[in-house]
């Protein structure tokens, strides 16, 4: 699996933080076989979020992308509303079960506002912007997304009894 991640941190784009949660995610993904193909670290702006989410989706550079961060309630966070522009399709039980996750570990879960969708051929998932938090995150869906990208890239095999609990 192809991984691309993108992550949104205005502070991270203009030099003054480093962004430690995309590196954590592309350690935390080779650990499980997935290549790292493309990352980022851009401001919080519309546009620019849309545009290479678009581009990495529509070129095929990866599977599956990953934002990191811009997904609370502060005026800046927008990640969630740039993913509904560009995706075609969304995942929502996704972004519920990242939040049903996270309530294990802090009250604040609900306010995230993270989403999920597919565009083209890539699953959009998009992640908290603190390391800790993407990584719980991940891993709570984690699960899932091998067989969701494999449906996703045209995979016409059967999963009835498969994933049975």
């Amino acid at each position: 699996m192809r991984a691309a991640i993108l992550t949104l941190s205005d502070k991270g784009s203009r030099g003054e933080r480093t962004d430690e949660s995309g590196p954590a995610l592309a350690a935390w993904l080779a650990e499980r076989g997935v290549s790292t193909v493309q990352s980022s670290v851009i401001p919080d702006e519309f546009e620019q979020i849309v545009n290479i989410l678009t581009e990495w989706a529509d070129g095929d550079i990866a599977d599956l992308i990953l934002t990191t961060g811009g997904t609370g309630v502060s005026p800046r966070d927008i990640t969630p509303e740039a993913t509904l522009q560009v995706v075609e399709r969304l995942i929502p039980g996704l972004g519920e079960l990242m939040r049903l996750k996270s309530l294990e570990k802090t009250v604040m879960a609900p306010l995230s506002r993270a989403v999920a969708g597919i565009r083209n051929q890539s699953l959009i998932i998009n992640l908290p912007g603190s390391p800790r938090a993407a990584l719980e995150n991940l891993e709570a869906v984690w699960p899932t997304i091998g067989h969701a990208v494999e449906k996703i890239r045209g995979s016409q095999e059967d999963c009835g009894d498969r994933f049975s609990k």
